[in-house]
């Protein structure tokens, strides 16, 4: 078994694993709702944006969010807007944020374009071996839920623009902080436009 082959199995048996209604972050939910009201602007007042390009928080993982914005803080992920507002949260205001959005209910998005349905979905789930493209189910689930423990966002609900968009940075390198991040610049770097234009449909049909 190769090193792709065994990562990509390591991450399904996680994301099969059982879950767990308690948040893996120490944080207080309704101090993160206090605390949310500029995140409304672009996340929308209840975690789902109505903006294709900004992305929806509700119900995604306290640990990722709480990493995503630390990265943001400490200027390892760079976004004008997203920096500047980071840079005035404290390692509480970041937990509290998290935990409250982690439990709002995700909005369903529009169900995938059928005719990008057949290429979004191999690539979803079974990758391309002849490029070197681990399936994204593999570190994502089956049902874009990714894995809480593992801090693998959840994708299901996820606007398909703002998906298309991160796969393009990531292949870029706009998008970089190290560790699990290299994992996907090299995966986004092997896609086609058509690649990414596809799977991000088919994560935004995800239910």
């Amino acid at each position: 078994m190769n090193k792709l082959s065994f990562s990509a199995l390591l991450c399904v048996v996680l994301a099969a694993g059982p879950a767990t209604a308690d948040s893996l972050v120490d944080g207080s939910a309704e101090a993160g709702k206090a605390k949310s009201i500029t995140c409304a602007a672009c996340h929308g007042a209840d975690g789902n944006s109505v903006n294709p390009t900004w992305p929806s928080l509700a119900g995604q993982h306290a640990k990722y969010i709480v990493e995503q914005l630390q990265a943001f803080k400490d200027g390892e992920r760079n976004n004008a807007l997203m920096n500047g507002q980071a840079m005035m949260l404290s390692e509480d205001d970041m937990k509290n944020l998290a935990v409250y959005f982690e439990g709002l209910e995700a909005a369903a998005q529009p169900v995938a374009d059928p005719d990008l349905i057949p290429r979004g979905e191999a690539l979803y789930r079974g990758g391309d071996k002849d490029r070197d493209i681990a399936a994204c189910i593999a570190c994502h689930g089956p049902k874009g839920r990714g894995v809480a423990a593992a801090a693998y966002p959840a994708l299901n609900g996820q606007h398909a623009t703002y998906t298309a968009q991160t796969l393009r940075d990531y292949a870029s390198g706009a998008r970089q902080s190290g560790g699990k991040e290299q994992v996907m610049q090299n995966i986004a770097s092997r896609l086609t436009e058509e690649d990414i234009v596809a799977v991000a449909s088919y994560v935004q049909g995800l239910r």
